[in-house]
């Protein structure tokens, strides 16, 4: 083809002129990558992370997918984690949850300099005890379940079943469109309203770290707006924590307040998500031009 570009396998939506190769995206962008220490994470989290993760190796089995990577985020603060595919974004997720081997590092979270190290929970104590939320990816609702039964799930570590059912009706004030649908059947819901969903399945638990896994997937574009606006509420009314992979890297970046490369598991660009928008390297590669 023309000048030798593949228009097959791109990172990025864009004409079949501007598409580039899952490989060459990855290269161009490690030869981007600054030297990222520790300082420099921990400044962007305003040097007080509430949650912070040191040179992390993780992976599955064997296979180590994180390098050494480093991440902080402050309480109340947002992060998107973008990059090619197999980068070991989602890799990050499961290893603050629990999901992922952890070979080496440590991951620790809570205000001030007594954090806890969670390094080892597993991902029920993750939730129970350290407050963390894992919100799956697309179709992780029960489909013959009701949406009631749905956030009666999500209250499984609960002290009791009328503890989670009061937590379930504490979700139907906040959100009126899953309380007309209580007694449907997730099956029958909206792709936006199973994205609500979900989320309120993991607020059940009053979390105050949300980890989520690509919240725009499968949806159309006004049901997107809606679940960016649901997340920004969580941040900035209820204080919550957000760290996400988003494979629509321009609205993560529009979203959160910090951004991160990942590139072949490892942090190539660090910066305030306005910051990462504006910069026409990250722009070509990751955001359609």
């Amino acid at each position: 083809m023309a000048n030798g570009q593949s228009r097959a396998g791109g990172y990025h939506v864009g004409s079949v002129d501007t598409v580039i190769s899952v490989d060459a995206v990855s290269r161009q962008a490690a030869e981007l990558a600054g030297k990222i220490g520790l300082p420099e994470i921990l400044a962007l989290a305003n040097d007080d992370p509430y949650i912070l993760v040191e040179n992390l190796r993780a992976g599955y089995g064997r296979m180590e997918i994180l390098h050494g990577l480093d991440l902080a985020v402050a309480r109340r603060q947002s992060l998107c984690l973008i990059g090619p595919n197999g980068a070991g974004k989602s890799t990050v997720l499961h290893a603050v949850f629990g999901f992922s081997d952890i070979f080496s590092g440590s991951i620790r979270a809570g205000d001030g300099p007594g954090k806890r190290d969670i390094t080892r929970l597993d991902p029920t104590s993750k939730l129970s005890e350290a407050g963390i939320a894992y919100i799956l990816q697309d179709k992780s609702v029960f489909p013959g379940m009701t949406v009631e039964e749905n956030l009666w799930m999500g209250g499984f570590l609960k002290d009791g079943p009328k503890d989670a059912k009061d937590a379930a009706e504490r979700i139907f004030e906040r959100y009126p469109r899953l309380a007309d649908r209580r007694k449907h059947q997730a099956k029958v819901l909206s792709g936006g309203e199973r994205r609500l969903l979900e989320i309120s399945r993991a607020l059940v638990m009053d979390p105050e770290i949300l980890l989520v896994d690509e919240p725009s997937i499968g949806l159309e574009p006004r049901y997107i707006d809606m679940v960016f606006d649901i997340l920004r509420d969580l941040q900035h009314s209820d204080g919550k924590t957000i760290i996400m992979v988003e494979q629509n890297a321009r609205k993560g970046l529009e979203f959160a307040d910090l951004g991160y490369v990942l590139v072949s598991g490892e942090l190539a660009i660090a910066g305030r998500g306005d910051e990462l928008l504006e910069n026409p390297e990250v722009g070509r590669l990751f955001l359609g031009g």
